[in-house]
C-alpha cells in the first residue's frame, strides 16, 4: 500500500515542494525515514506514532517506509509531522479523501495537537505557485498565512479537526485577511515633537528617510542622538504590500513575527546591543538564520555607539550594505536573505563623549579621541551617505512650550519625495535614490554647470573617493526631491557636501 501527500519545504527565505511518500511493506514492524532529514524529521516518526494513536486512529503494524522527496536537499525541522500521518493514514486505507491538490504543514504533540511551525508564509506563497489548491496550517500560523491570495487556507488545532475536514464530517472556517485586526495591535511610534532643537539633526534625518540613506550622528552624550534614531520609523515612507510581504516572510522563518499580526506593515527598526556577534548581525548558526541586518529589511538598522562595536561586527555589514543582500555559507549549504535596510549610527567623538564641547572638558588623555575614532574603518565610514553633528541643546530650546514639527507633516514631505523617486525609477525594482546603481546616477543625478563646479571643487579640496562622490549625487537628488526641483541646483550639492565633510574633519584630528 502507497500513498503520497503535498508538504512544503524551506531554503533561507524561499520555498519548495516536498512529496510525503509513504510504502506498506512485508517484515516486522519498523519505520524507516529516508530524504536527508535531520535529527528534528527524524525524530517525527515517534511524535506521529503517539499522535495517531491517541487521536482515535491505528498505527499499523507493518514495516513502513518514508520518504521526504526530493531526496537530495536536506530536510529541517517539525514541520513534517502532519503530513507524514496524513500520508500513514491513507496508506493504511483509514483516510479515503482526494488530498493530490493539497498541502500540509505543521509539527505534532503526543496528543495530536498541531503546533506552531516558523516559515508559514513563505511555504504557502510557494504552495500557491506550485498549484496547490488548499493547504492546512498550524491554527497559530493562519493569521500570517491569511494574507495570500489565490489559494485556501486552512487553520487546523489537532489531528481530528483535519481527518474530520477531509472526510466531510467538519466544517472549517477559510482564512480570510482582515487589515483591521493588524491596526489594533501596532504599536505608538514616538513622534519628533518631542524633540526640542536639533533643526539640523532632523532636517538629516528627513533627508535620510526620502533618499533611503544611511546616516551617521555624532555628538555628546545627552544630545539626543538616540531619541532622534528612535523616532526616525514614525517619518519613514509607507511600505508597499510587496516590501510588506518580503519583511513579514523574515520575521515568519525566524519564528519573530509578533503574536497576532498577520503583516507587518510598519517598518522596522532592530537596535542590537554593541556585544552582539557577527553572526548575530549577519545571520548564521549550523542551520542559517536571518540576522539583525535581515530583520531590519525595508527598515532601520541601529548602531548605537557605533566604536564600541566589534571590528568584525562593523566589517561584516560592509558588503550587505552594498549589495541589499547577505549570503551565508555553511557546510551542508548556502543561503541568501534580503538586508534593504537604512543603517543608523550613533557615536559620541571621544571616549568620555565632551570632545569639542561648549561648556564641558574633554578629560581624555592625547590621543584618546583619534584612537577611538579609528575603531570605524573609513571604508565603513564611505558607506554612509549623511554625516551630521548634534550638538548639546540650551537650556532654552529644552525648556521652551513650543512644540517641535510632528511627524505627520515631516512624513508628508517624505511620501511625497519618495513618490517622485519611484515614478522615476519605476520599472527598474529600485525605490530610492540611495539604492540606484551608478548608471541611474548618471542618467538621473545631473548637476547644473554651477553646482558641478562647486562638487568639482568639493571632490578635490576634500579629496572624496568615488563612493563618496556617488553619495553626494545621491544625496543632492533627494534634496532637490524633497524642494520639488527637477535640477540639481548649487545649494542641493553644497548642502550634500557639508553632510559628508565630517569623516574629513575627524581624520584630519
Amino acid at each position: 500500500m502507497f500513498a503520497r501527500v503535498n508538504s512544503m519545504g524551506l531554503f533561507g527565505i524561499d520555498s519548495y515542494m516536498v512529496r510525503v511518500e509513504v510504502d506498506y511493506g512485508q517484515g516486522l514492524p519498523r519505520v524507516d525515514l529516508v530524504g536527508l532529514p535531520d535529527t528534528a524529521v527524524s525524530e517525527s516518526k515517534n511524535r506521529v506514532r503517539s499522535a495517531v494513536k491517541n487521536s482515535g486512529y491505528q498505527f499499523p503494524p507493518s514495516r513502513i517506509t518514508i520518504n521526504l522527496s526530493p531526496a537530495d536537499i536536506r530536510k529541517e525541522g517539525p514541520i513534517y509531522d502532519l503530513p507524514i500521518l496524513i500520508a500513514i493514514l491513507k496508506a493504511g486505507q483509514q483516510l479515503r479523501a482526494d488530498t493530490d491538490e493539497f498541502a500540509f504543514i505543521g509539527e505534532l504533540s503526543l496528543d495530536g495537537m498541531v503546533r506552531h511551525v516558523n516559515g508559514a508564509l513563505p511555504m504557502v506563497i510557494r504552495a500557491r505557485d506550485e498549484g496547490i489548491k488548499r493547504v492546512y496550517v498550524p491554527q497559530s500560523n493562519i493569521r500570517e498565512s491569511s494574507v495570500v491570495n489565490g489559494i485556501e487556507v486552512y487553520g487546523v488545532e489537532s489531528v481530528r479537526d483535519v481527518i474530520d475536514h477531509l472526510n466531510g464530517e467538519k466544517e472549517l472556517e477559510r482564512a480570510v485577511y482582515d487589515e483591521n485586526a493588524d491596526s489594533l495591535v501596532r504599536p505608538p511610534v514616538p513622534d519628533f515633537r518631542d524633540v526640542m532643537g536639533q533643526q539640523e539633526a532632523r532636517y538629516a534625518l528627513e533627508i535620510a528617510a526620502a533618499g533611503g540613506h544611511n546616516i551617521l550622528m555624532v555628538g555628546p552624550p545627552g544630545s539626543g542622538k538616540s531619541m532622534l534614531a528612535k523616532r526616525l520609523p514614525s517619518i519613514l515612507p509607507d511600505m508597499t504590500f510587496e516590501e510588506s510581504i518580503r519583511t513579514t516572510e523574515i520575521y515568519s522563518i525566524a519564528g519573530a513575527l509578533p503574536e497576532g499580526v498577520s503583516l507587518i506593515r510598519d517598518r522596522p527598526f532592530r537596535s542590537p546591543h554593541h556585544t552582539v556577534s557577527p553572526a548575530g548581525l549577519s545571520g548564521g548558526g549550523a542551520v542559517p538564520r536571518p540576522g539583525e541586518i535581515s530583520l531590519a529589511h525595508n527598515g532601520v538598522l541601529f548602531l548605537d555607539e557605533l566604536p564600541e562595536f566589534s571590528r568584525q561586527a562593523m566589517e561584516v555589514l560592509r558588503q550587505p550594505i552594498e549589495d541589499n543582500r547577505i549570503t551565508i555559507s555553511r557546510v551542508n549549504a548556502s543561503v541568501t536573505y534580503p538586508c534593504s535596510a537604512m543603517i543608523v549610527c550613533a557615536m559620541n567623538p571621544c571616549p568620555c563623549g565632551y570632545l569639542g564641547h561648549p561648556r564641558r572638558q574633554c578629560t581624555c588623555p592625547e590621543g584618546a579621541a583619534k584612537r577611538y575614532l579609528s575603531k570605524i574603518s573609513g571604508p565603513m565610514l564611505d558607506r554612509i551617505d549623511i554625516h551630521i553633528e548634534v550638538p548639546p541643546v540650551d537650556f532654552d530650546k529644552l525648556s521652551s512650550k513650543v512644540a517641535g514639527e510632528c511627524s505627520a507633516d515631516i512624513k508628508k514631505r517624505v511620501n511625497a519625495a519618495r513618490k517622485k523617486q519611484q515614478e522615476r525609477l519605476e520599472g527598474t525594482g529600485i525605490t530610492c535614490n540611495a539604492k540606484m546603481t551608478p548608471a541611474m546616477v548618471k542618467l538621473y543625478c545631473n548637476p547644473t554647470p554651477k553646482a558641478m563646479v562647486m562638487l568639482e571643487q568639493a571632490f578635490e579640496k576634500l579629496d572624496l573617493s568615488a563612493r563618496a562622490y556617488d553619495k553626494v549625487l545621491k544625496v543632492a537628488r533627494t534634496i532637490a526631491d524633497l524642494e520639488n526641483s527637477e535640477a540639481i541646483e548649487a545649494s542641493h550639492i553644497a548642502q550634500a557636501v557639508q553632510f559628508r565633510s565630517l569623516d574629513r574633519k575627524f581624520r584630519r584630528e
